[in-house]
């Protein structure tokens, strides 16, 4: 089929979508992405830079409406499911961590840990193995993993910031290859929804795991780790720093070393410290291992129980927990629930920053930038060119609006009419959009899985943000010129 029947396929999605942007898309769309970036690098305070970059945006559609408008975009992202959603899940994430860590039972993981973590890099395997094995939600792997290791790892001088790569590596691009995650029932049932899985796939399931081979940047992502561990791959620009300035720290487990990027401070460094004070009032010596693995294998269990339904897994993990933790009279109860507010008020500066990259992505989705990216693409795209371009645009748009899933929502109307238009390979170009979404989730600034890594390793999000760029970046690049060889 020729290229001027393929953009005729497209037209209709192309259309409706511009129809229902505030203005026609332009290049003038770039502008607030710019100033995310600008002011993300500049002043390090994600929430600002996106709250600029969105007011940048709302300027553009109308300067006389802009601050009606700011107010009407931010209550429709509040009305929005996943801000809820993520609102719940989130801090009932931070409520549990306290009672795990209050417990001692983070300590009693440390302890048994150390026999077999007994140097810098078993101490940096076993944390990506754990990774490897929290595979059902990114959110679940990236805040229990870093918050498990951590004082394993301050023993052994190993910098916040490579612990933080090594867990933030394991949480996106390791769910989006395993068919029983949140990632995989979300795009499973988008697939469904844009009528791209058959009818035989009521769930999009096999349709899904038919593009797990081709998830090429997910699988270099786990593959880099390893090598990076073992040195294979050498320590890059403010990694490299990250690392001596760890290792010329006392390594006090109880005192974990930072680097001078460390000390700018940001709004993350509240749950941080806030988490450092969870730590220091917690039962370091006389905390039982089963009081930790208990509460995470249920979580587990009851999330595919619940077929990756996080939310009331959480909540029936908390209704098994606290009776348990009250029959050992831990605590009392009215204790147990000042943890868990505490717990979630940590997970604050997270939520703000998601909340803060969905208004400026709505922005963003008004202005047409997703729009104005593909357009200019499809007369480049050919049934051979398709994956790898499809893939460079989506992760370039995943990186700046930090919005993996809604990268995913919004072009896969677009792409996928054009993919079957130019006869290409299907399950290669899901595979494209996937590895798209999670390097955006791994590689933004402020995506929510970097503020979650960074938080559950007691990094600052900038210096982690910072460190691992390099790596991500040269996984992306090889991805890149892997779709190009499959292709």
């Amino acid at each position: 089929m020729s290229a001027d029947n393929a953009l005729e396929s497209i037209a209709e999605p192309v259309a409706a979508a511009v129809e229902a942007a505030a203005i026609a898309p332009s290049a003038l769309s770039l502008v607030p992405a710019l100033v995310v970036l600008a002011f993300a690098i500049w002043l390090k305070r994600p929430i600002l830079a996106l709250v600029l970059g969105a007011a940048a945006g709302l300027l553009l559609i109308s300067p006389t409406d802009a601050l009606f408008n700011l107010g009407e975009t931010s209550v429709r992202v509040m009305q929005d499911e996943t801000i809820g959603w993520l609102i719940l899940v989130c801090g009932g994430f931070g409520a549990l961590i306290a009672l795990l860590v209050h417990t001692g039972g983070a300590f009693a993981f440390g302890r048994m840990a150390q026999q077999y973590a007994s140097g810098r890099k078993p101490s940096l395997f076993m944390t990506y193995l754990l990774g490897l094995i929290i595979f059902i939600d990114d959110y679940l792997n990236a805040l229990t993993v870093g918050e498990t290791m951590k004082r394993i790892t301050d023993k052994y001088k190993v910098s916040r910031e490579m612990l933080a790569y090594v867990v933030d590596s394991t949480a996106a691009p390791m769910c989006v290859l395993v068919p029983i995650s949140t990632w995989a029932i979300f795009f499973g049932g988008l697939l469904v929804a844009n009528g791209i899985a058959p009818d035989t796939d009521p769930n999009g399931i096999k349709t899904y795991i038919s593009a797990i081979p081709y998830m090429i940047y997910a699988w270099l992502a786990l593959i880099l780790v390893p090598l990076v561990i073992l040195g294979v791959v050498p320590l890059i620009g403010p990694m490299k720093k990250a690392e001596l300035a760890a290792q010329m720290s006392s390594g006090n487990v109880d005192a974990p070393a930072e680097t001078a990027a460390s000390h700018t401070h940001t709004s993350d460094d509240f749950a941080v410290d806030a988490f450092e004070e969870e730590f220091d009032a917690s039962d370091k010596k006389g905390g039982k291992l089963y009081n930790f693995l208990l509460p995470m294998l249920m979580l587990i269990g009851f999330t595919i129980w619940f077929e990756a339904e996080i939310w009331p897994a959480l909540i029936l993990t908390f209704i098994v927990t606290i009776p348990m933790y009250m029959a050992q009279r831990l605590m009392p109860f009215t204790e147990m629930m000042e943890l868990m507010m505490h717990g979630f008020k940590t997970m604050l500066p997270a939520i703000c920053t998601v909340i803060a990259a969905f208004t400026f992505k709505d922005v963003c989705d008004q202005l047409g930038l997703p729009l104005y990216v593909i357009e200019n693409l499809a007369p480049y795209m050919t049934a051979q060119m398709l994956p790898a371009l499809v893939f460079i645009a989506m992760a370039l748009l995943a990186f700046v609006t930090g919005s993996s899933w809604g990268i995913f929502a919004v072009s896969i109307p677009i792409v996928m009419p054009l993919a079957i238009a130019v006869d290409a390979n299907i399950p290669m170009v899901i595979g494209a959009l996937l590895s798209a979404s999670s390097f955006g989730s791994q590689a933004c600034f402020y995506s929510d899985s970097t503020v979650l890594a960074a938080q559950g390793s007691g990094c600052n999000l900038m210096s982690h943000a910072l460190t691992q760029f390099p790596y991500a970046l040269l996984a992306a690049i090889i991805a890149f010129f892997g779709f190009v060889a499959l292709a």
